[in-house]
């Protein structure tokens, strides 16, 4: 991988050979001050950042090497991102390995960026050529091109490096993470403005800079404050706060909304068992399938334990039935990956699950209300033979809907 990347910028500085100019080099000076500043007043936030986050840390310099692939030629471009590195290489205390690998996917981005820039026909801006849309697609070309070449590199080493342990959320990492890509590819271009039209003004973005990455780190606060540690879903405070707006909107358009409490069932077996370490595998396998059976606009949650909610926005009785209905098949269908006692390699199969059903508003007016209904149905499921999906007990209808039930014991 390495070797291809290598050559990969081999060949974009053969196709890029022209001597750099004197405005090159003043426009390199002024984005390598510009980023020193910003590394070094904001390397203690990027360092808790880096231990908190559990994906591919976004980092903000693109702000300052988006626009140099964009106005530099691809040599100059390269030595800004190698200048960059050595100064994160003294801050970020990272593995080498891992570090020489995310510097070379920021040179190759960089790099190929350049040279997309430049065959696009954006060679024109360092004579001020600005004004028109196809200028502006091509920024957005070359942005594209600027985060799919370090997305790929990345899904690559993450493939080689553990291989069956990556996700597409390893490596595109949250809806937050992206936005906060796309504002700093953003930010880059507007420096690339600001570089050409006027020179001086790029300071201004040393000071943003900071500001936003203050503004990264607290918005990284307030999702682990809102996330379970373990499975990396809602806690309650995040799951409450979310399912309060989704009813309080349900209660203003007369829409309904439903709530599953899934229950995994004998999950104590699973703990005295194989041990405590088998049970963290066996939630964290349950919080991720049921992202992955869900809808975006539901909402997951870990209520306790070895219990779940969902929150199904815009959903009836019948859609909520089939719904837990999914979730329970696919509970039932999955392998899950880990040791016993002694460390041994092991694979928990056919496990169950219990899942109680309230709908709003025939179980319930309240989020307390609903919650409660359908704890209710999940004990109702437990005492019927458990691995089914109960309906809760309606306000005004007294029957309960059981699922088929297939009874599991140990």
């Amino acid at each position: 991988m390495e070797t291809l990347a290598i050559v990969c910028l081999a060949y974009v500085f053969s196709a890029t050979a022209t001597m750099p100019k004197t405005r090159d080099w003043i426009g390199l000076a002024i984005l390598a001050a510009g980023a020193t500043v910003h590394i070094q007043l904001t390397q203690r936030q990027e360092e808790r950042r880096r231990n908190r986050t559990r994906t591919v840390l976004i980092d903000l310099t693109a702000v300052w090497t988006f626009p140099a692939a964009l106005i530099l030629p691809a040599p100059l471009s390269v030595l800004l991102v190698v200048g960059l590195r050595i100064q994160h290489w003294f801050i970020a205390r990272r593995p080498a390995h891992n570090f020489i690998f995310s510097s070379v996917s920021h040179c190759v981005s960089v790099a190929l960026t350049s040279l997309t820039f430049t065959a696009l026909g954006g060679q024109h801006w360092s004579s001020g050529g600005w004004g028109s849309l196809r200028e502006f697609g091509i920024v957005v070309l070359a942005g594209l091109v600027f985060e799919l070449v370090q997305l790929v590199y990345i899904s690559v080493i993450l493939a080689l490096s553990a291989p069956g342990k990556v996700s597409v959320h390893n490596v595109l990492g949250s809806k937050a993470d992206n936005l906060l890509e796309a504002i700093t590819i953003g930010l880059g271009a507007v420096t690339a403005v600001l570089l050409v039209v006027l020179p001086p003004a790029v300071a201004i973005m040393a000071v943003v800079t900071v500001v936003f990455n203050r503004l990264a780190e607290l918005d990284q606060l307030q999702d682990d404050v809102r996330t379970d540690p373990k499975t990396q879903v809602f806690n309650m405070r995040g799951w409450t706060e979310s399912a309060e707006r989704a009813l309080a909107r349900a209660v203003k358009s007369s829409d309904s909304l439903a709530i599953l409490m899934i229950d995994l069932d004998h999950f104590k077996w699973i703990n005295d068992t194989y041990g405590h370490p088998a049970g963290d595998d066996v939630l964290r396998h349950l919080a991720h399938l049921l992202d992955e059976v869900t809808r975006p606009t539901d909402v997951v949650g870990r209520f306790g334990g070895e219990e779940f909610l969902v929150l199904l926005p815009d959903t009836d009785q019948a859609a909520a039935v089939v719904a837990g209905e999914r979730i329970r098949g696919a509970v039932a269908g999955q392998r899950i990956a880990t040791t016993d006692k002694r460390g041994d390699e092991i694979a928990i199969v056919e496990r169950t699950t219990s899942i109680g059903v309230a709908v709003y508003p025939d179980h319930g007016t309240s989020l307390k209300s609903l919650m409660q209904a359908a704890d209710a149905a999940v004990y109702e499921a437990k005492e019927g033979g458990r691995n089914q999906v109960r309906v809760a007990t309606g306000l005004n209808q007294p029957s309960v809907t059981p699922s088929p039930v297939n009874k599991v014991t140990h």
